[in-house]
């Protein structure tokens, strides 16, 4: 099968790529490293041309402010028309738990707009809704911090190895659309102060971790049904301490 994951160098779409090609599967690993710009719209013919399925693994960066939405809506439009004018057979793309909730939010709004586009396209899709990846903590710190302080909102997460998503979204581009949207979490619910105050202080970081109920998080104020999944959700094994231990942050020397 050829399969096109855009977004094919980074932490998700590297992976996806890896095991798509270790099932035998011709897989082209696409990006702005190789020509291949969604937002412009350059390379996309080129690289889709003979394409049975795309997987879009592609990220705004960074992950906030109004660029993020433009991102996405220029992003999908790009992406859905080229896969239209190929004949693509399945468009797979990966989303957040909660996109549909966080308005305010232009990151999720953004996602919130193209999942609408892919759906009214024609394209035959599955959409994954993963909760927050473990290694999307540290961009949960960047954005938070102030003065060595990280005000952060007691709302409860439910994150997952970004492996685990990997093998998810795998599995979903070799089989048949599902014209609907999924969703994956991993094992363990807690609040989100409580999850991050633990990682820094892993790391021993400098930072204090404070609880703020009104501290916004990429522009959204949240509750505690905002990030978690639906009862419906299938849950993955791989527990945070278990990720940490094997991950680039256990113990990091700030």
């Amino acid at each position: 099968m050829n399969i096109v994951v855009i977004g094919g160098h980074g932490l998700v779409g590297r992976q996806v790529a890896a095991l798509l090609r270790n099932d035998g599967h011709n897989v082209t690993a696409a990006s702005r490293v190789t020509g291949v710009d969604i937002v412009t719209g350059a390379g996309l013919d080129d690289v889709l041309a003979g394409a049975h399925v795309v997987v879009d693994a592609s990220n705004a960066e960074p992950p906030y402010g109004e660029p993020s939405y433009a991102f996405f809506t220029t992003g999908a439009r790009h992406l859905l028309d080229a896969e239209q004018r190929a004949g693509v057979k399945h468009h797979v793309s990966i989303s957040v738990v909660g996109t549909d909730r966080l308005e305010s939010s232009p990151y999720f709004r953004g996602k919130a707009h193209a999942e609408a586009m892919i759906r009214a396209s024609g394209v035959p899709y599955t959409i994954l809704h993963a909760t927050h990846f473990y290694e999307f903590l540290l961009a949960i710190v960047e954005a938070a911090i102030a003065d060595q302080v990280l005000r952060l909102s007691p709302a409860l997460i439910q994150p997952v190895a970004s492996s685990d998503v990997a093998e998810a979204m795998a599995a979903i581009a070799v089989g048949e659309p599902f014209n609907a949207t999924l969703e994956l979490a991993g094992p363990e619910r807690e609040r989100m102060s409580d999850l991050v105050r633990r990682f820094v202080g892993d790391m021993e970081s400098p930072f204090d971790v404070v609880t703020d109920p009104g501290a916004p998080y990429f522009g959204a104020l949240l509750d505690d049904g905002s990030l978690v999944p639906r009862a419906e959700a299938r849950c993955c094994t791989m527990p945070f301490n278990t990720w940490l231990r094997r991950s680039e942050y256990a113990r990091a020397n700030w």
